[in-house]
């Protein structure tokens, strides 16, 4: 489960249906990890879309986007790392986070 819930948003609900027949805490662990990472990289795209309309701002955005992409993908790589070796590590700046503001998910 905690390995499934990195590999992309369907590994994601396929780990949450098998959490929810064998509730184990480190599938909710890595649920919450990656799910908190999908909502953030969702977001951040939402704001570079809308954010990229405005002309100065969007010839910023073709440097950086790529950069902001490549650092989630990071995340996501450390997190499969952590569930591969079944470690409950927090992702580096945002892990700890996603561990509190979902708390309640998946118990």
């Amino acid at each position: 489960m905690a390995i499934l819930s990195y590999l992309t948003i369907v590994g994601l609900i396929v780990a949450l249906v098998m959490h929810n027949q064998n509730k184990t805490e480190l599938g909710a662990y890595h649920l919450r990890q990656s799910l908190g990472l999908i909502i953030t990289a969702i977001a951040v795209g939402i704001v570079f879309l809308i954010v990229g309309m405005i002309p100065i701002v969007n010839l910023i955005l073709i440097i950086l986007a790529p950069l902001v992409g490549v650092g989630f993908l990071v995340l996501f790589v450390l997190g499969l790392v952590s569930a591969v070796k079944g470690e409950q590590k927090p992702l580096p700046l945002v892990g700890a986070s996603y561990q509190s503001w979902l708390a309640n998910a998946f118990v």
